[in-house]
């Protein structure tokens, strides 16, 4: 139980109307859960308009209502409050009713378009085998300590995270390692957190649907590092040419990784092999099971990361050379029989995809096919569908082309989307499979010796959501099936 009053610290209030001395129970911000004496926050989304269900939340018992519009017709005994912006609101309530959370470890958030969910991992890890106690909040999972819990999104609400902080500085977690999305960041879910330290992986094209264009995704990754207080760390990538963006305005010590350019924290890929990766850092040898020259860069981050907070060189090279790769990236297996490799990657994006297929392309010995099955989401940015098609096409001898999670859209129109980045030349090397387990099948039956079969897109996902409906869907399982069968 709460003051309401103790809850708006920090808010931009511009009219009260009832009494902010009333003890409140919890907050919500979707009006179907709550409940008597509860606080409802009328949020304005992409889909609906919380101001819209006011009335269902005084009806259902709200003691006190936060929105950005008061209403008309107002109860006595609800208190209402007319502030600036309703997700800045939430942000700072929430952080105020769960007693300021973050301020009571070290919470250091990852952003960028790749690479945010491997550093947040490897970093869990890293810190949890250094003997800490520590958390995590990425896109597939959330770990308080030892315990796991599900993750619905990448940066989850205001209050789901500071929930979870809690229950963090409850069992004692010292460190928490987080994924920050530039959704996450432009509706202010991240607001009102204090962060001991922020991560640039690198930005390329992503989420053009929900940002205006290209300019606004990367000024919105920017005020991440803008909002970071003196006392916390900027590390950013020093090769991406978007990286020194980052650090122009922030308040924050600032430092930079890159494998080409000058910095503060820098390396060299000695090998590069389906094994893993010998890197040279700060002039010492280090060998990593993670595959491929953009997990070099994730390396170096969680290495700098690692030193920033305190860790010693030695400790940091030890325990990341004992480190596996994060589920869903750059996952393989290999056939018993005919040495097929099979490769389960997230890459979502166009500079993802074409990460992982150059570092395939760089380590295999050409002789065997490179055989890609790639698809693209549905209700989300259009415009990366012709360009996921023509780096898929380019850079591999064969592709399948096929549904990822469509969602409300017709798959087969996804498809052709794709397929107009083929360019001519390339044409002969694609088929379509819509459906997604007859496409990996199919690539399992057309491989031959040795030969390497990318499947990318969904990665840890473990399901498959057509017509808003979700089932089960893991394409690391089903190859691994389809494998075994061809082995026998």
């Amino acid at each position: 139980m709460k003051v309401l009053k103790d809850i708006l610290y920090r808010v931009n209030m511009k009219a009260v109307t009832g009494d902010t001395g009333v003890t409140i129970n919890k907050i919500h911000f979707d009006s179907r859960r709550v409940k008597l004496n509860d606080v409802f926050v009328a949020i304005r989304g992409t889909i609906s308009d919380g101001h819209d269900f006011i009335k269902n939340a005084e009806d259902q018992g709200a003691l006190a209502i936060i929105c950005e519009e008061l209403p008309e017709n107002k109860i006595n005994g609800v208190t209402y409050v007319e502030v600036e912006d309703t997700k800045k609101a939430l942000a700072y309530i929430s952080a105020n009713y769960f007693d300021n959370p973050s301020e009571k470890l070290k919470l250091v958030g990852v952003t960028g378009t790749n690479g945010k969910t491997t550093i947040a991992t490897l970093l869990y890890d890293l810190f949890t085998k250094a003997g800490f106690k520590c958390g995590l909040l990425s896109t597939v999972k959330v770990m308080v300590g030892n315990e796991e819990h599900t993750a619905i999104r990448t940066t989850p609400d205001s209050i789901t995270i500071n929930s979870y902080l809690k229950d963090m500085n409850d069992t004692g977690v010292e460190f928490c390692f987080m994924e920050v999305s530039s959704h996450g960041i432009d509706q202010h879910r991240t607001t009102a957190l204090k962060f001991a330290g922020g991560i640039f992986t690198n930005l390329s094209h992503d989420h053009l649907d929900y940002h205006r264009d290209f300019a606004e995704y990367r000024d919105v990754k920017k005020r991440f590092f803008d909002e970071l207080p003196s006392s916390a760390f900027a590390l950013t990538n020093a090769d991406d040419k978007n990286g020194p963006v980052m650090l122009q305005n922030t308040k924050a010590k600032k430092y930079t990784y890159a494998l080409k350019s000058y910095a503060d924290y820098k390396a060299q890929i000695l090998e590069n092999q389906f094994t893993g990766l010998l890197l040279k850092i700060d002039d010492q040898e280090l060998w990593t099971r993670l595959i491929g020259n953009f997990n070099a860069y994730n390396v170096l981050a969680i290495y700098a990361a690692a030193d920033l907070l305190g860790l010693k060189t030695i400790e940091i090279l030890r325990i990341i050379s004992e480190l596996n790769s994060v589920s869903g990236r750059f996952q393989y297996v290999v056939s018993e029989k005919d040495k097929i490799t099979a490769i389960v990657d997230y890459a979502h994006t166009p500079d993802a995809l074409k990460n992982v297929l150059e570092t395939i392309n760089s380590i295999r010995t050409k002789n065997e096919e490179l055989i890609t099955v790639v698809g693209c989401g549905g209700d989300r940015d259009k415009t990366k569908r012709p360009k996921m098609g023509h780096i898929a096409s380019a850079l591999s001898s064969k592709v399948i082309f096929t549904s990822d999670n469509p969602r409300t859209e017709d798959p087969d129109k996804i498809i052709e989307d794709v397929e107009a980045g083929v360019e001519p030349q390339n044409f002969k090397k694609t088929m379509s499979v819509t459906n997604r387990k007859q496409a990996i099948k199919t690539a399992c039956q057309i491989a031959g010796k040795n030969d390497i079969i990318l499947i990318a897109g969904k990665g840890h996902e473990t399901y498959q959501e057509v017509n808003g409906k979700r089932s089960d869907f893991d394409d690391f399982k089903i190859v691994n099936e389809f494998l075994k069968q061809l082995d026998k």
